[in-house]
């Protein structure tokens, strides 16, 4: 295609999306000096929702930790090249610590590791199922196969909500058949606390999702996500080295940090275009400036997406989005999670070198529903929190993890009342377990209880203008098809009636949320960056340029 000058590309946002979209384009057609490009971002570094950090004398990822499988992953890949899967320092996760958990319940008894195990294959057993994954690899496969079949047809059946069935309808319909086939007496007696431990599990899941309530999460759409096979691991020199990395080609001056952008003009008409520009799109920045540009690949994230879609006021698109477009921004789901490291000093009296426990928190799900409050004080927006996790073998800097309601509650909290708020939980468990745990396990936790909390690092993403949330779902009501839509570029016909454009691909939709089998990861922001590069370069025919 012969072009009468050069194509003028922005991308908004220097996250993984768009520094893979412009690493792309670069690859491909840079080195020809065939387009103009820039990369706007509103904060002051490259990354997005990839942040490595230092707390404590410890490396830390604030945002995205784990390359979710690392057979034919790109994101493995990059950080191999990079040398960035060794180190000499630990760092986070490093060594798959911890190898074994101290678990304690919240009257400070010490869970019985078979029934952690039993109700444990349970759970997994039934979220493979939903995945369709290779599932159940323990004794009694076929029982624990028709108990995920049963509840799922009966999810289906009795109509669990009016959009659809959601993962937490399910689970629950699976603990209440496995309970039923269990119908001895002795087993009874045990379902307090199988629930709560099963509910520890439901609320691991939530970090992983999002999802404040796995009612939120629709059980369909579980069966289209995708992660590479093998080994899950973190980054050594840090997940921001892969971000770093891609960034490397593009020229001087290509990315522009601190440039918030607060508009984009766009034309659904070519004769609406401004008779001395000849472009099609601007993008207007809070410093005041304007660029001009032929095509815009937007990757802001799906928060940033609702919040500009919640109400009819003027947004950041002019024209508004197209109501396809809104619709898929309104059903899926977004959600918040957040991190909290602590920097914990031991105490002289019981410091043998060895660093902390891992403590696993069961908590009393029957409390919660009548909102009791425990009697130590326990502040409601920890009883959700699965763990407290040293971030490798012998670290002072101990790892737990909030989402929903209760990753935002942190956010608003002060330093001081969330070091009293996790002090008070670590005190009750520890000192309520005293005269009940193995003797194992007493020095252990004696140490927890006994520490003095120096300093916290938290992440806020709930919060951050720039992010409003942390990653995307599923929603019960919303499908895998509305990830596609909200990728869809415009103007685009004939949807919503559209007149005939001598303007395409004016704007472009890149990110987590819009890959249909890969959202919530870093894989798939990747992959969207990849997509609407390919697209363009395929628009005018420089996919086989030099």
């Amino acid at each position: 295609m012969v072009v009468a000058k050069k194509p003028r590309i922005v991308i908004i946002g220097a996250g993984m999306a768009g520094l893979a979209a412009a690493n792309r384009l670069y690859a491909h057609a840079g080195s020809a000096n065939l387009f103009e490009l820039s990369i706007v971002e509103g904060s002051d570094r490259i990354g997005g929702r990839i942040y490595s950090s230092e707390f404590g004398g410890d490396r830390v990822e604030v945002g995205a930790t784990w390359i979710h499988g690392i057979g034919g992953s790109p994101v493995y890949n990059i950080a191999q090249q990079a040398q960035a899967l060794h180190s000499e320092i630990p760092w986070e996760r490093m060594d798959g610590y911890p190898d074994k958990e101290i678990t304690i319940t919240e009257d400070g008894s010490t869970a019985d590791p078979s029934l952690l195990s039993s109700i444990s294959m349970l759970y997994r057993g039934l979220m493979d199922f939903a995945g369709e994954r290779k599932i159940f690899n323990d004794t009694g496969v076929d029982h624990k196969i028709r108990i995920a079949e049963m509840a799922a047809e009966r999810c289906r059946s009795n109509g669990f909500s009016k959009n659809g069935v959601s993962i937490g309808s399910f689970l629950r319909c699976g603990l209440d058949l496995y309970w039923s086939s269990m119908d001895t007496e002795a087993q009874k007696d045990l379902r307090k606390i199988e629930e709560d431990v099963f509910a520890m599990h439901e609320n691991t899941e939530r970090t992983y999702t999002s999802a404040d309530d796995l009612t939120e999460l629709d059980f369909e759409a579980e069966s289209e996500y995708r992660e590479f096979p093998d080994e899950e691991i973190t980054i050594a020199k840090g997940y921001s080295t892969v971000v770093h990395s891609l960034a490397s080609i593009l020229p001087s001056g290509c990315i522009q940090l601190g440039r918030k952008v607060e508009k984009v003009v766009w034309t659904k008409d070519p004769t609406e275009l401004a008779k001395d520009s000849h472009y099609p799109v601007s993008v207007w920045c809070s410093d005041g400036s304007v660029i001009l540009a032929d095509h815009v690949i937007v990757t802001v994230s799906l928060g940033v997406l609702k919040a500009e879609t919640v109400t009819n006021s003027a947004g950041m698109f002019s024209p508004p989005l197209p109501l396809f477009k809104k619709e898929a921004i309104s059903k899926l789901g977004f959600g918040v999670v957040n991190k909290l490291f602590l920097q914990l000093e031991p105490s002289l009296s019981v410091d043998d070198g060895e660093g902390f426990p891992c403590l696993q928190m069961v908590f009393d799900q029957k409390k919660l529903r009548e909102k009791q409050n425990h009697d130590c004080g326990i502040p409601w927006w920890i009883k959700k929190t699965v763990s407290f996790c040293p971030i490798h073998k012998n670290s002072n800097v101990v790892l737990s993890w909030f989402a929903g309601k209760e990753a935002l509650e942190m956010e608003s909290l002060s330093d001081d009342e969330i070091i009293d708020g996790v002090s008070t939980t670590l005190s009750c468990l520890t000192l309520n377990s005293h005269k009940q745990c193995l003797k194992e396990n007493e020095r252990q936790l004696g140490k927890l209880r006994n520490a003095k909390i120096a300093k916290l690092l938290r992440s806020r993403w709930g919060t951050d203008p720039l992010f409003r949330g942390s990653y995307s779902y599923v929603a019960v009501g919303s499908s895998g098809e509305d990830m596609d839509l909200l990728a869809e570029p415009l103007p685009k016909m004939p949807r919503d009636n559209y007149v005939p454009s001598g303007s395409p691909l004016q704007l472009l939709f890149a990110g987590e949320a819009t890959h249909r089998t890969h959202y919530s990861t870093t894989h798939g922001a990747y992959f969207s960056g990849i997509r609407e590069a390919s697209r363009l370069l395929q628009h005018y025919g420089w996919a086989g340029a030099p």
